[in-house]
């Protein structure tokens, strides 16, 4: 009989792609958000993992948890909280015997001269990558130690069919739809790299049930080689059947906006990620699963069929 796996933070583009992944394998499957409703064959409970008590109570009974939660995104929210999230989600864990998959993103290292893979060394270069430094060593830290079992998926920029969220979405292929030029950030020249949301969702379940997956950092499936802005925004245009019209949007320009937008003015410390190369290589993920991801092609013209 199948157990039960929990996806803790499931209300993101994560999560509801990992939910639609291990259901559709038949795994019983334990939404945890500060906002859920049970579905078909879906249990949910509401916790707030800032909470200890109520980060236990999520983690009960489950066979692995997937932490994909995310948080307001401020700095100092993201200083003060994630650190605690991650304690109660390890302590949680230990107690329970659940072993945990933390989706993660690339902020710890910093600007990469080069390919960014599991072996690039942390050197983060704003507050938030300090921050995802400290709780992925604090969570590899207890993994050396034994207090649980775990592992690290790391994705780049994502976008997806439904990732309402994701600037390529809201920025790229939403306002060509709309018949208006799509913006991209600092340089167009400099090639991004994109994780498509389905390819992450699996790649995290296929991690979880492998056996020699656990205590390691994994890059999740990533199409090869990446794409500079303007040829993402010429994909996404010859999708839509629309010109390949965009604008690049400056620092200046951003500094002025984030005087009234406080997340818009959080993002600012990661504009080097738009500026420089942002190249993600996952390929010791595609050599060990023999996994081919969605090519960009194909995932700019299934996320545009949405918005026709």
């Amino acid at each position: 009989m199948a157990t039960t796996q929990a996806i803790l933070g499931a209300g993101g583009a994560i999560g509801t792609e990992l939910a639609r992944e291990l259901t559709a394998q038949g795994t019983p499957v334990r939404l945890v958000g500060r906002s859920v409703r049970p579905g078909a064959g879906v249990e949910a409970v509401v916790a707030d993992l800032t909470d200890p008590s109520q980060a236990q109570a999520a983690v009960a009974g489950v066979q692995v948890a997937y932490l994909v939660a995310g948080l307001p995104y401020r700095t100092a929210v993201w200083e003060e909280a994630w650190p605690r999230v991650m304690r109660n989600v390890i302590e949680a864990c230990r107690r329970a015997g659940a072993r945990l998959v933390f989706f993660d993103n690339v902020y710890m290292y910093g600007r990469v001269e080069g390919p960014m893979t599991e072996a690039t060394p942390y050197q983060p270069c704003s507050r938030k990558g300090e921050v995802r430094a400290r709780i992925a060593t604090q969570l590899m830290e207890a993994t050396k130690r034994g207090e649980l079992q775990a592992l690290i998926a790391r994705s780049a920029d994502f976008y997806g069919p439904e990732c309402r969220t994701s600037v390529v979405n809201l920025l790229v292929v939403d306002r060509l739809a709309k018949g208006a030029p799509a913006l991209w950030m600092m340089n167009d020249s400099v090639p991004h790299s994109l994780t498509w949301t389905p390819d992450a969702a699996r790649g995290v379940a296929l991690l979880a049930s492998r056996a020699d997956a656990w205590g390691q950092v994994w890059h999740l499936p990533t199409a090869a080689p990446a794409l500079t802005g303007r040829e993402i925004v010429a994909a996404a245009a010859q999708a839509l059947g629309v010109p390949a019209r965009h604008r690049t949007v400056g620092r200046g320009l951003l500094r002025v906006l984030g005087l009234f937008n406080a997340d818009l003015r959080a993002s600012l410390e990661m504009l080097y990620q738009n500026e420089f190369p942002y190249v993600f290589d996952a390929t010791k993920f595609h050599a060990a699963f023999n996994y081919t991801p969605m090519s960009y092609a194909e995932g700019l013209a299934l996320a545009a069929s949405r918005r026709r």
